[in-house]
């Protein structure tokens, strides 16, 4: 399933005709209010997500997503404003992986989708590894010092967010935010707790999440 957010219905109902041509199922929405309504009971392969949109812009839903544990991981494409560098550039520094100038043809929307979802399936049989820690993402599986973990969801969420931006300091709230949603209004102390418990179940890789006093988490590169 892929799903289209563009406010021009002439240009929407294109964008769907071709990719149901091509063989993919789409969903179109006019705005960030029904993607993310539509979120909620189904995840899609990509998003075509346009910048210029009533409410909340393209640039504030990509940040949503990419700050929510449960949907960063969704590809998506930008539609921008033909000749509009600045707007390709916060795209894709804002986290998407690809975009698309206005007026764009279908053939090219379609190459453009296939090749994302190409990579994207490449990436998703990936795995990451830093020291004796190694997080297998098509598998969701963990493995310290040779043996296989077991993590709930939101701990499996936090290290991978950790094995992915190795050095980067997370605050508590980001860390709530990114791994809880930005609708979770719980207390920074669930984040320590969950700290805690992966610590104690990665044994002795559980000294490479590092506390920042005053600031929050991070994870130290290994050799």
């Amino acid at each position: 399933m892929i799903f289209c957010v563009e406010d021009d219905d002439g240009i929407r109902e294109l964008m769907i005709y071709a990719l149901n041509a091509s063989g993919f199922e789409a969903k179109g929405f006019t705005d960030g209010k029904g993607l993310f309504e539509a979120l909620k009971s189904e995840t899609p392969k990509l998003i075509m997500l346009d910048i210029m949109l009533p409410g909340e812009d393209g640039i504030g839903i990509l940040k949503r997503l990419r700050n929510t544990a449960d949907f960063a991981e969704i590809p998506v494409i930008m539609a921008t404003a033909k000749g509009t560098e600045y707007d390709k550039v916060t795209g894709l520094d804002s986290g998407a992986d690809d975009y698309l100038a206005k007026p764009f043809g279908m053939m090219e929307m379609i190459s453009r989708v296939k090749a994302v979802l190409r990579r994207t399936l490449r990436e998703d049989k990936a795995t990451l590894q830093n020291g004796n820690l190694t997080i297998n993402l098509a598998a969701h599986t963990v493995t310290a010092n040779g043996g296989e973990i077991q993590l709930t969801l939101k701990e499996f969420e936090i290290l991978k967010l950790f094995m992915k931006n190795l050095g980067l300091v997370f605050t508590r709230e980001h860390l709530l935010q990114s791994v809880w949603g930005e609708d979770y209004f719980g207390e920074t102390r669930t984040v320590d707790v969950h700290i805690g418990t992966l610590r104690t179940k990665l044994g002795g890789c559980g000294d490479y999440i590092e506390t920042v006093r005053g600031v929050g988490y991070r994870m130290g590169a290994k050799q």
